[in-house]
This record gives structure tokens, C-alpha cells and sequence, in this order.
């Protein structure tokens, strides 16, 4: 019997140090990309020396390598969001809609979910100009979680969908003045 438990102990001992041996191994290269990840963050958004389109992009292929290596970590959708939300920003829009549509597929219990669908309205209506597209969408964002926080936002985006900043100023001046005039005395 105690033979029985030696081999049973030391085989415990020996998958013990295989499933550490692994993780250790893993773990440093996920660090060290982690690690390389917020340095280049730091350097592109709170350097003197100013935003670099170069260092964007360079951070948005950081992003999606770490996704591609570690889908399941904690930090996948927080790094595939910030690339889809990145490239927007860089008015990428056909390369944005595709982070967005692959960050829905990959992680469609995700709480930025309604984000990647409002955000695709914005890039089709402000990046490519397609008001009827962006209506759909707007309009599939808020029957489809017409409690979010962006509602509001949606709903102003189809009440302006196709007007000029000049045409909004005076509609906004408009409803201004009849709502005062309807709080004064009589």
C-alpha cells in the first residue's frame, strides 16, 4: 500500500510540476506583451512628443496579436474594443466595422456589445456618409436595447441624420425660444 502511495504521490508531484512548468511559460510571454502593450499606449497618448499614426497602428497590431494569442484572457475584448475604437478614430472605417462585427462574434456576452452596434451606426453615417444604412442601424441599436445609455444618442443621430451643423445650431435656437416663450407669464 505504501508503494501504492508513493506512485500515486509522486505522479501527483510530477503533473503538478508539467501544469507549472506550462504556466510559467506562458505566463512571462503574455506579461512581456502586456508589458510592451502599455508602454506603447503611454508613448502614443501621453508623450510630449504628440499622437503618431505610426504608433497607432503599430498599438492596434499589439491589440490584435494579443487577441489572436490570448482570446480567452481577461484583456482580449478589452483589447479588441480599444482596436476597433481606435481605428475608428482614425476614421479606418471598413477596418473598424470589422473589429467591431469580430468582437460581437467572439465575445457577444460582452457588456460593450451595444457599443460595437452604435458605433458601427456612427462610422456609417460619418465615415462613409451612408444615412440610410446608419438609420438601420440606429434603429436595430435601439429596439434592441432600447435601455442603454447611448439610447439617447441614437435616437438624436436618426432626428439628425443628413444635417449640417448650421442646420442643428438653428433648430436647437428654434425649440430654445419656444420653450421660453411658453415660460413666461401671461
Amino acid at each position: 500500500m505504501t508503494i501504492h502511495l508513493s506512485f500515486h504521490n509522486m505522479h501527483k508531484a510530477i503533473v503538478l510540476s508539467v501544469f507549472v512548468a506550462i504556466l510559467s511559460a506562458c505566463t512571462p510571454a503574455r506579461e512581456k506583451m502586456e508589458t510592451k502593450i502599455s508602454a506603447t499606449e503611454e508613448r502614443l497618448f501621453n508623450s510630449a512628443s504628440g499622437f503618431s499614426r505610426t504608433g497607432a497602428d503599430s498599438l492596434i497590431d499589439l491589440y490584435q496579436e494579443y487577441v489572436g494569442k490570448y482570446p480567452s484572457d481577461s484583456l482580449a475584448p478589452v483589447y479588441l474594443f480599444k482596436a476597433a475604437t481606435l481605428t475608428m478614430n482614425l476614421l479606418q472605417g471598413e477596418r473598424s466595422i470589422g473589429l467591431f462585427s469580430r468582437f460581437k462574434e467572439k465575445y457577444p456576452d460582452h457588456r460593450n456589445v451595444p457599443l460595437c452596434l452604435f458605433f458601427t451606426g456612427y462610422i456609417q453615417e460619418n465615415i462613409f456618409g451612408k444615412l440610410d444604412k446608419a438609420r438601420e442601424t440606429y434603429t436595430l441599436f435601439l429596439e434592441t436595447y432600447p435601455d442603454h445609455e447611448f439610447a439617447d444618442d441614437a435616437k438624436a443621430s436618426i432626428e439628425n441624420l443628413g444635417k449640417t451643423p448650421e442646420e442643428m445650431i438653428r433648430e436647437f435656437e428654434a425649440r430654445r425660444q419656444t420653450q421660453e416663450k411658453g415660460n413666461q407669464p401671461r
